[in-house]
């Protein structure tokens, strides 16, 4: 039987074994920082999603803003229900969403592909991500992009990723979709896992930034169309490091969900080294390894066990 292509996108990473074990746990908060969710999706009629203040779970006032669109699509691969046409990857995880990004934003189409760029400055995403720490998530979603190029000089930013670092919270954050190679400033600290994304066949996609700190520590996953919940209601295909993130969000959600007691250096040994023989041999390079959620699980499996 063929696949539909959110369920091909689960199969080339090794998801579909982690789905059938686990939902997720409700204990296994993830922070999103990103645009506004709607919220009035059938999607999340089961999702669990609280904010960091009360007012920002109806900001999604504008349904057809980039803004919302991103946010809900982004959730959708997360939390939205597991019986859709995108089935969600941990639906009984909880999402504390910090909306950051405005709903005036636009959007920028390059070739064939649909880049969606919400961006931040570095201040906004330094004081929202001090802010999800505090509401308890155990990870954060950055499917964002950074609005100055003064980052490297942004201490808030580098205080903001120590004090993760001191709450073991991981971050995962999009490699970004200029398609060059270089090094990515939006990712200089080592704490950040940056994504980049590939195609439905496991290859680097066009769209998708690299480099040696890419290479280094990150890894890939499907950013090549991809299906979730659209704003307003219904479903629709998009692509881009934004959307490749969550699919190792939703991953390390899992596995966090069947080994609770899993240290975060744990975690990321698993994800980062559990893959070929070539990688495990110390091979890398620009290009990032395929997340491997099914070799992860075996691996944690493994050192859980010692």
């Amino acid at each position: 039987m063929q696949l539909i292509p959110s369920m091909l996108s689960l199969e080339i990473i090794g998801l579909l074994p982690l789905m059938k074990r686990t939902e997720g746990r409700d204990d296994i908060s993830i922070g999103i920082i990103d645009g506004p969710i709607d919220l009035n999706h059938p999607a999340f009629n089961s999702a669990t999603v609280r904010t960091v203040t009360g007012d920002q779970l109806d900001s999604c006032r504008n349904s057809d803003s980039l803004a919302c669109t991103h946010g809900t699509f982004v959730a959708g691969i997360l939390v939205g229900g597991r019986n859709t046409a995108a089935p969600a990857i941990c639906p009984k995880c909880e999402i504390v969403l910090r909306p950051i990004f405005l709903e005036e934003q636009t959007n920028e189409k390059v070739g064939k592909f649909n880049r969606y760029l919400p961006s931040s400055t570095p201040i906004e995403l330094a004081e929202a991500i001090i802010e999800v720490v505090d509401a308890g998530v155990k990870l954060i979603n950055l499917s964002i992009g950074l609005s100055s190029s003064s980052i490297l000089q942004c201490d808030e930013l580098t205080q903001a990723y120590e004090y993760a670092i001191r709450k073991n919270v991981l971050i995962l954050a999009a490699a970004g979709n200029q398609g060059s190679v270089g090094f990515s400033p939006a990712l200089f600290h080592t704490w950040v896992i940056p994504v980049a994304a590939c195609d439905d066949k496991g290859m680097l996609s066009s769209l998708s930034n690299v480099g040696p700190s890419i290479g280094k520590r990150g890894l890939l996953a499907p950013g090549e169309r991809i299906i979730s919940a659209f704003a307003g209601g219904g479903y629709t295909q998009m692509s881009g490091t934004s959307f490749a993130v969550p699919f190792v969000t939703g991953g390390i959600a899992l596995l966090w969900s069947l080994f609770p007691e899993a240290k975060p250096a744990e975690i990321v040994d698993a994800i980062l080294h559990a893959h070929n023989k070539q990688c495990r041999a110390g091979r890398r390079s620009i290009v990032p390894p395929l997340f491997a959620a099914e070799a992860s699980l075996l691996y944690l499996e493994k050192v859980i066990a010692l």
